[in-house]
């Protein structure tokens, strides 16, 4: 029995997709829910799985092309048996994969083996940085442009649309809106003590490891409480005023950044935010987010200080009105009590939509923040 493989329903205000990658040839076998292929869309990746088990008869859209929302993009033969051949596979090279990195899946030593592909110190894009079979994929020679004269070359490789997005929207928030920044700092001490003195046993008894950005997600939330502004955005004419606190959390991953949502992040414990960060996170890096964890948010953090930023300006998230920007904690010498001593440093920066923030009010939610995590004990007491 002939079965068609279509494009799915696509997200709304998503017109069409891109085929990033098949999975499968023209007459490979394949397994019920396997994938077949990958859609890229402007906002997440999609991934067709394949309705029964069978022989992938046909490809009617080649990688690279545009299709839109049920599209047809090939056949499968249900039930058939593939005649080709497998491709023999080097023993001995998947038992050196497999020694040298005992937690690879099977699929994954199976394809570096027949690719003999050296998986030593890949970077992998899986959860907790495992090696998936995506990591293992080489540039296509369709896709790469590369003009080489003596010493220098260029090489010219087209941007993705999730890529092409982001900077859309980028563009758009600096022309449409009127964004300043504000900067302070933040003395990380009490926090680095509090998580040192608890982290094993918060662990122990949560099973998630206990770091900064719930403490940050937590004392954005209280000041947004006290500056509703900050948790507001523009409609038009109209000023919409959110009596929710969705705090978006930025991630980057190989394809771009994206930033899902924490819904009710008022309603969390420390515990649930650290596991829905995590959970969001590692989604996210394997492609697996839907557009919904994505869309709406009223305020977003985003943390440059992971990859040693030490003082930046972030972008608003439209059609949000303000972002926080952590940075690298850096040991600096400053006065307390006129007396100079060294204290764990972070700068922080909000940048804001002047539009409906005034500057006391930026100032002052900043402020706040500041000193929810300078004495965190004021988040408990509503201070």
């Amino acid at each position: 029995m002939s079965i068609e493989i279509r494009v799915p329903a696509l997200p709304e205000s998503v017109a069409d997709a891109t085929i990033l990658k098949w999975h499968k040839k023209a007459g490979d076998s394949v397994q019920r829910d396997e994938t077949l292929v990958e859609l890229e869309t402007d906002k997440v990746v999609l991934e067709v799985p394949a309705p029964e088990s069978g022989v992938l008869a046909e490809i009617t859209e080649p990688e690279g092309k545009t299709v839109l929302a049920d599209a047809l993009l090939g056949k499968l033969n249900a039930g058939a048996v593939s005649t080709a051949s497998a491709k023999p596979v080097n023993n001995t090279k998947a038992a050196a994969v497999a020694e040298a990195e005992p937690h690879l899946s099977p699929a994954v030593r199976r394809a570096a083996a027949e690719n003999d592909i050296k998986v030593q110190g890949l970077q992998g894009s899986g959860k907790g940085g495992r090696i998936v079979k995506e990591d293992l994929t080489q540039k296509s020679p369709a896709a790469v442009s590369t003009v080489t004269a003596g010493l220098r070359s260029e090489e010219r490789v087209p941007m993705t649309r999730l890529r092409a997005k982001i900077a859309e929207r980028l563009v758009e928030a600096q022309h449409n809106a009127a964004m300043l920044t504000t900067f302070n700092e933040i003395n990380m001490q009490p926090v680095m003590d509090l998580r040192n003195r608890y982290k094993d046993e918060f662990e122990k008894a949560h099973g998630v490891k206990l770091g900064f950005m719930s403490f940050f997600t937590k004392a954005v939330v209280e000041a947004l409480k006290k500056f509703p502004d900050v948790n507001a955005s523009i409609d038009g004419t109209d000023i919409i005023y959110h009596g929710y606190y969705d705090v978006g959390i930025a991630v980057s991953t190989p394809r771009g950044l994206v930033v899902p949502i924490i819904r009710n992040a008022e309603t969390l414990s420390l515990a649930g935010i650290e596991k829905t960060i995590a959970d969001s996170a590692a989604r996210a890096r394997e492609g697996k987010l839907t557009v919904e964890e994505m869309t709406g948010g009223t305020f977003t953090i985003t943390n440059g200080g992971v990859f040693g930023s030490l003082m930046a300006t972030p972008i608003i998230n439209p059609p949000q009105s303000g972002i926080l920007g952590m940075h690298k904690i850096q040991e600096r010498p400053v006065a307390e009590n006129g007396v100079v001593v060294i204290r764990p440093m972070m700068y922080v920066a909000l940048s804001y939509d002047h539009r409906i923030i005034d500057g006391r009010e930026s100032v002052s939610f900043l402020v706040a923040v500041k000193q929810f995590l300078e004495d965190p004990a004021r988040m408990l007491l509503a201070l």
